[in-house]
């Protein structure tokens, strides 16, 4: 513990007296500041010594934990110093930040202001942080592992600051009195269960439903049935000797790779009320053309399309680290493959199913793009969200009201997930090497498997061939003439003395490409750890902690990025206008799903995995690098997959964070159609999906997949 903390220590102190306690003029990364260290690039400590005494605080927390190691008391008593030390530095931190901003008197001192907290700070903070974790460690808390203590208080830190900070910048105007007469809470109530809100006349007959309605049932039936898909391709994909696996697999990953409004103006094109299949029935059978794809089950369709592939890629781990032996141990009791199936397999799989379907649930319950296409007269949630902020008149309050409707509903599934799992053990890989095959299907579930996915399948395929029929012909529905014109304006190139990129939309997609690239890992380690946390652990507020980590999840996209906006546009973390704040709104947003198909494939590895080699010295952060992550090798795909193509497709989380020095290929993309260039955006779309069809297989190359069999060892290949 003390070699630890002493460790902080040094890093703290380094922090204080070296690097720039304000962020740079060239940015969070710049090191301009090395010109000019005794300047606008000073230290914390420099900046106490000049006048600015209120940031001697940290350095009193620090100055606390050095006298705390130096007098060397028992255990107990240092832990306890370190805690309290640390604890002092981050409070006085907190209060310099949030107190002392703009202009004018603080603490007696006139025209007291500051900028954003830069590199200083952040190394400061880190090092206060995990002091702290470690004197928890000292505590015996964590099993005095500091490694546990400090990844738990990393996590939590990085949440707080990222998610719930951002957040009450919006929620806290839920409690907005009507025409700005301050806050209070006697009007939250009437406003929250307005019966327009939460109008259920359409189950009795009537025409319409609240917004509140129409998102649960939504979210209930897309949850069902992207499932129940993702299963059927999962089974398809482990169970069966289907000949197209690879094919198959580009096609349960192509949604999930399209930017949002494209399936949405695909799906207009083949069943508007001018669209191609509407046409032919229409002619052919005398059908009457009608709008029924704007509205509810044009939505569900969309959503269908779009979050299939999510509950897929969960699914897929899970079904795979199924124990074999357990099966066959089934059938050498007579059982049938029907009766394996239904009394073994399938119960095991239950982590991986309701995952899936909570991931389902609260995508749907986010989503904005397709109700926003698609959704017509059908009011959901998100939607109305999104024009309480930017229509003609603003109501903030208004939003909030309805951000919090949708916390509400996602706390609830997550309280269902939680009754449905149980207390029960679903540990299916263990120590010893495992033995045998899978079992085959039964015949009436792999006929089921195959008439449900194989059609979609057929159908993503149609919508796919038609997106990139699109980018080749002038105008797409009107105008089929073949052209290039639409990639040239978009890529094209010049060679001439040298290679010059000139399309318009070369500067975004480098960007894009390069932030997408940079959250990815970071979305994929923050989740793991997580959810490591989470399955591994027990701590005191474990359930509050994990229902945290899902609230980034659970807020539509533009409230996320609106609440960015206010948060960090201004001290003490100014990031907006940066590449910065765009890598983080993409690790928050999406590191929910490492952490669900984290903990549905480490609920499959037994304890004793741990346990044996912790029994044989080595400590948790060695455990988990040397045993636990290979044989994650489906876990880690499914977060690195998802978060790598959500960076690049995301648009309502980026439309109020993007810059011109960082433009976002989505952004970009709106842009175009806002001003009815659908051939560039289309052409634009089919390039980003053959980039991240490219990264995804080049990913599942490099990861490879998880073998549990007889003929190898227990390793990742």
């Amino acid at each position: 513990m003390t070699r630890t903390a002493g460790i902080w220590l040094l890093i703290g102190l380094a922090g204080y007296a070296l690097l720039p306690w304000y962020i740079s003029a060239g940015g969070f990364w710049s090191f301009g500041w090395l010109a000019a260290p005794l300047g606008a690039g000073s230290s914390a400590l420099v900046w106490a010594m000049s006048g600015r005494l209120w940031l001697v605080g940290p350095l009193l927390g620090l100055g606390f934990a050095a006298a705390v190691l130096a007098a060397r008391r028992p255990p107990l008593a240092t832990a306890r110093g370190l805690v309290a030390a640390g604890a002092l530095g981050l409070a006085t931190m907190l209060g310099q930040g949030l107190m002392i901003l703009g202009t004018g008197t603080r603490f007696g001192l006139a025209e007291a202001s500051q900028p954003g907290m830069g590199a200083g700070a952040f190394v400061t903070a880190a090092a206060l942080l995990f002091l702290i974790t470690t004197g928890i460690s000292g505590l015996g808390r964590g099993r005095g592992d500091a490694f546990v203590t400090g990844l738990v208080g990393l996590v939590v830190a990085l949440v707080a600051v990222f998610v719930f900070y951002p957040m009450a910048f919006i929620l806290i105007r839920a409690f907005e009195l009507k025409g700005g007469a301050g806050f209070g809470v006697s009007e939250f109530l009437p406003r929250f269960f307005a019966p327009e809100i939460w109008s259920v006349s359409c189950l009795g007959g009537g025409r319409w439903c609240g917004p509140a309605v129409n998102s649960l049932l939504l979210a209930l039936l897309t949850g069902a049935g992207t499932t129940l898909l993702g299963l059927a391709f999962a089974l398809i994909f482990t169970r069966t000797d289907f000949p197209a696996k690879r094919l198959l697999r580009v096609l349960t990953i192509l949604p999930i790779i399209t930017p949002p409004f494209v399936i949405g103006l695909a799906l207009i094109l083949l069943f508007g009320r001018a669209g191609t299949i509407t046409e032919f029935f229409a002619d052919a059978f005398g059908w009457e053309k009608t709008r029924w794809l704007y509205g509810f089950w044009g939505v569900w369709l969309a959503q269908m399309l779009s979050f299939a592939p999510i509950a897929f890629l969960v699914l897929i781990g899970v079904v795979e680290g199924v124990s074999p032996s357990m099966e066959e141990a089934s059938q050498t009791l007579n059982a049938t493959r029907w009766q394996t199936f239904r009394y073994v397999s399938l119960p095991l799989m239950r982590p991986g199913l309701a995952n899936a379907f909570l991931l389902g649930f609260i995508e749907s319950l986010a989503d904005f793009g397709n109700p926003l296409v698609l959704g017509g007269n059908f009011n959901v949630l998100s939607t109305d969200i999104y024009f309480a902020i930017v229509g003609t008149v603003a109501d903030p309050a208004k939003a909030a009201i309805l951000s919090m409707i949708l916390l509400a509903m996602t706390l609830s599934a997550f309280v269902l997930q939680r009754q449905w799992l149980g207390n029960k053990s679903y540990a299916t890989v263990t120590g010893k090497a495992d033995s045998g095959r899978h079992a085959a299907l039964s015949s009436g579930v792999r006929r089921a498997c195959y008439a449900l996915a194989l059609p979609w399948a057929a159908f993503t395929l149609a919508v796919y061939l038609l997106i990139v029929f699109g980018s080749f012909v002038k105008l797409w529905g009107y105008d089929h003439t073949f052209t290039l014109i639409h990639y040239k304006r978009a890529f094209g190139i010049i060679m001439r003395n040298g290679i010059h990129f000139t399309g318009a939309a070369w500067d975004s997609y480098f960007t894009t490409l390069t932030i997408s690239a940079i959250s990815a890992p970071l979305t994929a380690a923050v989740g793991l750890a997580t959810a490591y946390l989470l399955v591994r652990q027990n701590f005191i507020g474990k359930g509050a902690f994990e229902f945290s980590t899902m609230l980034s999840f659970a807020i539509p996209g533009t409230v996320i990025g609106v609440a960015y906006v206010m948060a960090f546009n201004f001290p003490p973390i100014e990031l907006t206008g940066t590449a910065l704040i765009l890598i983080i709104v993409f690790v928050f947003r999406n590191m929910p799903v490492g952490v669900r198909g984290g903990i549905a494939a480490m609920s499959q590895l037994d304890r004793s995995l741990d346990e044996a080699s912790i029994m044989l010295g080595a400590n948790s952060a060695t455990t988990l690098r040397r045993v636990i992550l290979p044989l994650l090798g489906p876990a880690i795909l499914a977060a690195l997959t998802y978060s790598f193509v959500r960076a690049i497709t995301s648009v309502s989380a980026v439309i109020f964070l993007v810059s011109a020095r960082h433009n976002m290929a989505t952004a970009f993309i709106v842009g175009r159609v806002e001003n009815n260039e659908f051939g560039i955006a289309i052409a634009y779309a089919t390039v980003l999906i053959v980039t991240m069809l490219a990264a995804i297989l080049a990913l599942q190359a490099l990861i490879g997949r998880r073998r549990l069999r007889r003929t190898d060892r227990v390793e990742a290949h």
